[in-house]
């Protein structure tokens, strides 16, 4: 199947020698073409130029996509939408005055969702995420990683996996597993924290690597969920199986988390609302990448991560949308972008850069994914007539998608 798209008013993101991530200054630059055209045969990036270049070709199908921009799809490197329910009633409670730590303190929060998983079952679960994973699927999300951890559970954790593994198998999106079993300590093990850990390390990692249920492991590193003494037990447990860490850190407090990252070689460390100098400085010159969350900050209402100071010191950054029932309920990362444009002052191009390269990046698909590169997917957005890509982050409370394809095909 041979498609062509043409009359492309600017195609962003086009790079010609595939890069891994951009960091620092280099986040600024936003390589593009104007008015040009994008080749694509089956699922991969085939051509591209300017339409004064186009040759002779036979296309079975042709996008004519005068005025609008074509760019890559997004790649959501942090979420969590394989979950039960929702957690409605503590967005109220939150409205009312209560905190996230003193909802979870009262059998909320993760608990709460993970009271609701446990009791429902997997079809049921499987049911609910899909619509979910296609909604973010029509919003332009092209890859996306997905966690437990709303288990706490041998049984619960493995269920989340085997229908992350399931939504996988039957959607063209790339997806990436991730094991979140130490998200928090479920209430039977208050008094048992190292119950719980040996739990995770004993039962749970042999049977995910047993069944190849998961890419990666994480943990939340945070006061009041799991020192850095537990969480490099639980990472070093992970990587024996196979699993690369990804750590959940500083969201509400720095604990020596991202030092933990850095030293197992994570592939990235999330939230980072909180960060000293001495986290900026440890992040130089390493492999891991930061990745930021702003529509949790926005809806938490807690501290942005400090982007313009990350980015002065010349660290990459990663956007995602944390799509959880909890913190984060929608996996829009056209608002991800608009609202660290707005609130963290990045520029259109350095976060477009962070939720396609290096969000690439922060899943482990660089080579497959993130850019306008041959050979890499065919996972595109076709925008709406719009004046300039800066329309998209300023234009935030507008839908300016015009068609999204995933793997060359328009999704439905």
């Amino acid at each position: 199947m041979i498609t062509l798209i043409t009359n492309i008013k600017e195609l962003l993101q086009v790079r010609e020698i595939s890069v891994d991530k951009v960091s620092g200054s280099e986040m600024a630059h936003l390589p593009t073409i104007k008015n040009a055209f994008l080749l694509i045969e089956d699922d991969r990036i085939a051509g591209f130029g300017e339409m004064e270049n186009l040759p002779a070709i036979e296309a079975d199908k042709i996008i004519d996509a005068t005025g609008k921009m074509v760019l890559p799809c997004w790649c959501d490197s942090h979420t969590h939408i394989v979950y039960a329910g929702n957690r409605d009633q503590e967005f109220v409670d939150r409205i009312n005055g209560l905190n996230y730590e003193e909802i979870a303190n009262r059998g909320g929060g993760i608990l709460n969702s993970a009271k609701k998983l446990n009791g429902t079952t997997e079809e049921d679960i499987y049911n609910q995420s899909k619509t979910r994973l296609e909604e973010v699927m029509r919003l332009g999300t092209g890859a996306v990683e997905i966690k437990s951890g709303y288990g706490l559970t041998v049984e619960g954790e493995l269920k989340m996996l085997r229908v992350i593994q399931k939504l996988s198998q039957n959607y063209p999106i790339t997806i990436k597993g991730t094991f979140l079993g130490a998200h928090a300590i479920p209430s039977e093990y208050k008094e048992n924290r190292k119950g719980y850990i040996d739990s995770i390390v004993n039962e749970m990692l042999p049977e995910i690597a047993k069944n190849k249920l998961a890419h990666y492991i994480d943990v939340f590193c945070e006061t009041g969920y799991f020192t850095v003494e537990e969480t490099e037990k639980i990472i070093e447990a992970g990587i024996k199986f196979g699993l690369k860490p990804k750590i959940h850190v500083n969201q509400f407090n720095s604990i020596g988390g991202i030092q933990s990252g850095i030293k197992y070689n994570a592939l990235s460390v999330d939230h980072l609302e909180i960060m000293t100098k001495v986290d900026i400085e440890s992040l130089k010159n390493t492999e891991t990448m930061a990745v930021a969350l702003p529509s949790c900050s926005y809806f938490l209402s807690i501290p942005y991560t400090p982007a313009r100071e990350m980015i002065a010191a010349g660290l990459p950054l990663a956007l995602a949308s944390d799509y959880n029932p909890g913190s984060t309920p929608s996996g829009n990362m056209n608002f991800v972008v608009a609202t660290a444009c707005i609130k963290m002052k990045m520029t259109p191009e350095e976060a477009i850069n962070a939720a396609t390269i290096n969000g690439a990046y922060a899943m482990g698909i660089s080579e497959t994914h993130g850019s306008i590169t041959i050979a890499k997917k065919a996972n595109l957005i076709i925008t709406k007539t719009i004046s300039s890509f800066y329309q998209l982050p300023y234009s935030f409370g507008s839908n300016l998608i015009d068609s999204v394809l995933i793997e060359g095909k328009i999704v439905s």
